[in-house]
């Protein structure tokens, strides 16, 4: 007779038969027919917003409204004004308007695509018994049936029913919405008749806070109870960044600006007395030479890009906008073990006996028997696979201390009976074992915290009462140790009596053991730039205060004789305006730190006004992780919880990738100047015309379809180029950028609209009347718009601006650092757009059909070397400018003023 009752409900043995499987686990067999059979264990995509929705978009935000309203304009006044060039015009606009649309869709959907297949590096990982082995696959690969083995800090990959379990509690919230972590138990549970209750199950979605268990699937992918939810609960809602508000109030600015100057231009050609329809076309030109077409696609360019370069560095970028906000990082705070250190440790010396010995002198004598049997045997550690062979997996200090302690393990009768897995609370863990016919209790942790529960002290070999000199004597060896950069661990045990509770009291004192985690190749360069950056550097540890002070010393993070160290405790009675100031500090180290201490110094950082980066990677660091601007997780050691909390993740858990990131944070929101700065340049030659044209009463030197050529053909890639390089030596010799600055700031406006664009205006208008002057053409005369003179001038101007504009993007790539200082291998797509805008630039003025489209017509080959001469000379005044403003800067920070 089949039972159909819950596997909650069910005995162990009878969930396991229920579901065809043991506690070794399914076969590889069984799990591939039933992978077919239900799927991989994933949600189904959330339904995201349709393509044809996302394609609108680009057809009408803020600039292509502005664009849609001039092209209506332009073919409604053919229809009443033909001849006069309109309909031209408004197909010019309705062309930008499509090419704009469609490249920017193109690179949001490119970059969407690259986003996703970077977070399929790191999928969630789990460990599953397959064939009566351990391995560890992908969640997507689990099936009903497997045994898993799940600690603290997992996410639960699917719905389970728990098989073992060691002081395991759950965080259920976001099923139930309780906060407070739920114990979870591997007895029958007949009681509760809603899932969400039942103490024995393990459900998708929740995260283990502490204790280990193992656990059978019952349900995957949408079949568990976070996939019956999930659309319900998931939300695409995205907080904006400070990049996207600014694009947007950037956007506003400058599309209310075109339609300002258009409205003026359409004013004063109507006050000069000129036709309705004539002033109407200026007033278009105008709104769509002030309109940047290229500036969405080339942030999500520049923010793609970056995000790549970021990933072959090791960091991977989870949410697109938290690039730029990486830029501005004033302060990081950082773990030691594993992002500043190797997190490869050794055992170094051990302290036994009132004197400190070197881990190479230890032998299995009485005296070491005990501390290393505890060193051996109190651990989390489990039995893996690697090359066909049981290898012991987990923490590296574990490793190292079994490894240390395996020769005291004579004994042939050994039995773990249970386990008081490690808090960051209690900073200790024990075991309870059956060693010999004996039950031992083996305890480890921080000293400070193990010392307590002692009132024995094993000495020689013999257990005597543990007095308070003896107490004095470890904690100078402690510190001792830690003095040279040792993580200190204290060791005690005590035996059972038969009946008795595990109970962490009366223990006897075995000795300490000091372990070396050298730091990573690279930290100390890495710490430097970040002080050449302007960038504070806080290591928050939970390890010993001397120890976190020695590392910092060896990495130049420390340099004084004595820093300013707080402990974890000292926090919090500390009010809000005490740690404030106390943060002013200028080396700060904070040791001893629990994870809702570490949020707390986060979140005053935040208070202070500084853009905090913070790295974690235990369940219990992902509260800091969210609070701050930047919350980067560790790739290799992080738990899934702290994954799922951070902006960024480590693929390498190292810190010198956090700098790295930085660096190309910084370089996203210069390259946005660079691309504003050229192509707001080229609206001064295009306007200046107009000016001339109205005030002057000569013949129009550029036409608005010869505009629309620079804006939306030769200008483009160029621009887009400048968008995508790379950063520069010197982006991390300068201090962070105040998080509130402009993208168009007031140097960037002067240099496009008040030096380089009035420089390329005088020499496309002096092109312009050169050619005009020897076609003899006289002041005053009126010339038609087809004659040939009018067209090769009109073109001689668009080629001196698109010439001048070649130059300009060269110099463009960096505010004041000479052009020839740059690698010109460095950005292959400026290559290319300089290429494709040469191109476009003879095509237009030379072939059929772009002479129809554009009106132009071919010049004598000769102007061609004047053109070029005038270009360069643009380009020579810029790096002019440069030369001055680098031998002014450093007189004028030595007379103590600021810029």
């Amino acid at each position: 007779m089949t039972d159909d009752r819950h596997v909650a409900e069910q005995s162990i043995a009878e969930a396991l038969r229920s579901l065809g499987s043991s506690e070794l686990g399914l076969t590889s067999a069984q799990a591939g027919h039933r992978l077919q059979e239900y799927g991989p264990n994933r949600l189904a995509e959330i339904a995201q917003e349709a393509r044809w929705r996302r394609l609108l978009r680009e057809f009408t935000h803020f600039f292509a409204i502005i664009l849609w309203i001039a092209a209506g304009l332009a073919l409604f006044a053919e229809t009443r004004s033909p001849g006069q060039g309109m309909w031209q015009l408004g197909i010019a606009i309705l062309a930008v308007i499509l090419v704009n649309g469609l490249f920017a869709y193109w690179q949001e959907h490119r970059a969407g695509r690259a986003i996703d297949a970077l977070r399929e590096l790191l999928p969630q990982q789990v460990k599953v018994m397959r064939d009566g082995q351990m391995l560890t696959l992908a969640s997507a690969q689990l099936v009903p049936g497997d045994v898993i083995l799940l600690e603290a800090g997992d996410n639960v990959p699917a719905d389970c029913r728990l098989l073992t379990a060691q002081d395991l509690r759950v965080d259920a919230s976001t099923l139930t919405g309780e906060s407070l972590p739920q114990a979870r138990s591997a007895a029958a549970d007949p009681e509760h008749d809603l899932v969400l209750e039942r103490r024995n199950l393990l459900l998708a979605g929740t995260a283990l806070v502490s204790g280990e268990g193992r656990a059978v699937v019952f349900a995957t992918g949408m079949q568990t109870e976070f996939g019956q939810i999930a659309r319900l609960t998931q939300t695409a809602s995205k907080s904006e960044s400070h990049l996207q508000e600014e694009i947007r109030r950037l956007s506003r600015l400058v599309a209310l600006l075109a339609s300002g100057l258009g409205l003026v231009f359409f004013g004063v050609g109507l006050a000069l007395e000129l036709p309705f329809w004539a002033s109407l076309m200026f007033a278009i030109g105008i709104i769509v030479a002030n309109v940047p077409e290229g500036l969405m696609p080339t942030v999500t360019l520049s923010l793609a890009m970056a995000t790549q370069r970021m990933a072959r560095r090791h960091a991977l970028i989870r949410h697109l906008p938290a690039v730029e906000t990486l830029g501005a990082t004033t302060v990081i705070c950082t773990d030691k073990t594993g992002t500043i250190t190797q997190n490869r440790m050794t055992v170094r010396q051990f302290y036994l006996d009132g004197r400190v010995q070197d881990a190479a002198s230890a032998s299995s004598g009485p005296a070491e028997r005990q501390l290393l049997r505890n060193a051996a045997l109190c651990h989390s550690l489990k039995v893996g696979q690697r090359e066909g062979q049981a290898v012991w997996q987990g923490d590296p200090m574990e490793l190292a201390l079994a490894e240390f302690g395996r020769r005291a393990l004579d004994c042939s009768d050994l039995k773990l009976l249970g386990m008081i897995a490690f808090d960051a609370d209690r900073r200790r863990m024990s075991v309870t074992v059956e060693l010999d016919g004996q039950r031992w209790l083996f305890c480890k942790g921080a000293p400070e915290v193990v010392l307590p529960l002692c009132d024995c002290l094993e000495h020689e070999g013999q257990v005597c009462p543990l007095a308070e000199s003896d107490r004095l004597a470890f904690e100078q060896a402690q510190q001792a140790m830690a003095d040279r950069g040792l993580r200190v661990l204290a060791f005690a045990c005590k035996r059972l009596d038969p009946d008795a509770p595990p109970a962490e009291q009366g223990l006897t004192l075995s000795g300490l053991i000091g372990l070396h985690d050298p730091p990573r190749p690279g930290v100390a360069e890495a710490i430097g730039r970040c002080q050449a950056a302007g960038i504070r550097v806080i290591m928050v540890t939970g390890d010993h205060p001397h120890t976190a002070v020695a590392i910092a010393r060896e990495i130049g993070l420390v340099r004084s004789e004595h820093p300013r160290v707080i402990l974890g405790e000292s926090l919090r009675g500390m009010a809000a305006a005490q740690l404030q100031t106390l943060l002013e500090s200028p080396e700060l180290l904070f040791a001893r730190v629990s994870a809702e201490q570490k949020a707390l110094v986060v979140n005053a950082l935040k208070h202070k006004g500084e853009i905090v980066a913070v790295t974690g990677d235990g369940v219990n660091d992902a509260p800091a992780l969210k609070s701050a601007h930047i919350g980067i997780a560790m790739g290799l050691s992080g738990t899934d919880v702290a994954k799922s909390a951070a902006d960024m993740i480590l693929l390498d858990d190292h810190f010198a990738s956090i700098v790295n990131a930085i660096e190309e944070g910084r370089a996203v929101f210069e390259n946005l100047r660079k691309f504003l700065t050229y192509i707001l340049t080229s609206n001064i030659p295009e306007l200046v015309p107009y000016l001339v044209y109205v005030l002057l009463g000569v013949p129009l030197p550029l036409t608005i379809i010869q505009m629309l050529a620079v804006d939306l053909g030769t200008d483009l890639l160029p621009a887009l180029a400048l968008g995508a390089e790379r950063p520069d030596a010197a982006v991390m010799q300068r201090p962070p950028r105040p998080a509130a600055e402009r993208l168009l700031s007031w140097g960037v406006l002067a240099r496009a609209y008040l030096w380089l664009g009035p420089m390329q205006a005088v020499i496309s208008l002096f092109v312009f009347f050169l050619v005009l002057q020897q076609g003899r053409w006289q002041w005053g005369a009126a010339l038609g718009a087809h004659e040939p003179l009018y067209l090769q001038a009109t073109t001689a101007c668009l080629a001196a601006i698109v010439a001048a504009q070649v130059v300009n993007v060269f110099v463009c790539r960096h505010p004041s650092a000479p052009a020839w200082s740059f690698s010109l291998r460095s950005n292959r797509l400026l290559w290319l757009g300089v290429g494709v805008e040469i191109a476009l630039l003879l095509l237009i003025v030379y072939s059929p059909p772009g002479q129809w489209l554009f009106s132009t017509a071919g010049f004598d080959p000769a102007l061609w070397w004047l053109i070029g001469a005038l270009a360069v000379l643009v380009g020579l005044a810029e790096e002019g400018r440069k030369w001055l403003f680098r031998r002014w800067r450093p007189r004028q920070q030595a007379g103590g003023s600021r810029d």
